[in-house]
């Protein structure tokens, strides 16, 4: 989703610099950058099971139904896949793997703020062999039983495969959970399961499945998954970035890698804190300074103080650009 949160990300990416590699041990968890030229809106993003160090990635609305597979250690497009057995997708904004060793792809975008009546979820076998192929997936129809939607956050559970759909709504949004097996003949109804004040653009859950990880562009959430009932725990530390559109877990448990828009974006490493591996995630990392809820101790939301940093940049250039009186 194009907006002025590129320039705006980008200003202060230069003013204050990217987030420092973390050490870890999964190919790709120091962070890479994405080379592709095609890949200009990546809006997703999915460490791969079946090849490790390799992420799945996806562009927003307009490209196709393209998937694409990065090596996480030189950020080199390895395979794209071609999705069959599906309409012409209209935003597709998440992707996840699933318990079941399938790729599920989120066409849940409504940039119309819940307009659509129905969004879809795509499901298909992640390939067990690296190369240009075309892919037949199967086509499930979402709608939420409160009526329309706009979310860009889509989570498949790695013990239970159960879907999930985070909204993007900043005041009063939801977690909205799916039916226990989707259907490709009827109407998938996902009811709201949890309520969630932040402007989510991606999650992900931990490889052991008890931790939630929520994103937005200037912020993030982590929850204890408290039987399918999340919890709240701490503020995720977010790098700044020109559109962060994504997040992912290492398969290790240990790092969280955040995505964005953008040609030659880098995708950035956060330790989780405290991570014992897959088998024993904690809670990502976070600041004591701020809220469990997407917002900063002061009362203002997580996206307002961004834009006051950029303000604070521009005024500060301003100054070192001037002039002094004799």
């Amino acid at each position: 989703m194009r907006t002025f949160l590129g320039a705006a990300g980008a200003a202060v990416v230069l003013a204050f610099g990217a987030a420092a590699p973390a050490l870890a041990d999964d190919p790709g968890s120091d962070g890479f950058t994405i080379k592709d030229p095609r890949i200009a809106e990546s809006s997703g993003l999915a460490a791969s099971r079946l090849h490790p160090g390799i992420y799945w990635t996806h562009n927003d609305s307009g490209d196709g139904p393209y998937l694409y597979a990065v090596d996480g250690r030189t950020g080199e497009t390895v395979a794209t896949l071609t999705l069959t057995g599906v309409g012409a997708p209209r935003d597709v904004e998440a992707i996840s793997v699933g318990p079941d060793d399938n790729l599920y792809v989120g066409d849940i975008g409504d940039n119309l703020g819940g307009s659509w009546s129905h969004v879809w979820i795509y499901k298909l076998p992640e390939p067990k062999e690296l190369r240009d192929q075309t892919v037949r997936a199967t086509q499930f129809t979402v709608q939420y039983a409160n009526g329309p939607r706009n979310a860009e956050a889509l989570m498949v559970h790695p013990k239970t495969g159960r879907v999930y759909i985070a909204e993007k709504n900043e005041d009063g949004g939801g977690l909205y959970e799916g039916p226990a097996t989707l259907s490709a003949t009827g109407t998938n109804v996902f009811r709201r399961v949890a309520g969630i004040d932040l402007w989510v653009t991606d999650g992900a859950f931990s490889p052991d499945g008890r931790h939630l990880a929520l994103r937005g562009y200037f912020g993030g959430i982590s929850y204890t998954w408290n039987d399918g009932r999340p919890k709240r725990e701490g503020q995720l530390t977010v790098p700044v970035q020109p559109q962060g559109e994504s997040v992912t877990y290492t398969l290790d448990g240990k790092t969280l890698l955040y995505g964005s828009e953008g040609r030659g974006s880098a995708v950035q490493p956060e330790p989780v804190e405290g991570s014992g591996g897959g088998g024993d995630s904690k809670s990502p990392s976070g600041s004591g300074a701020q809220a469990g809820d997407g917002r900063i101790d002061t009362g203002f939301s997580a996206s307002a103080v961004g834009l006051v940093a950029l303000l604070i940049v521009v005024l500060g250039i301003g100054r070192l650009v001037r002039r002094p009186k004799k």
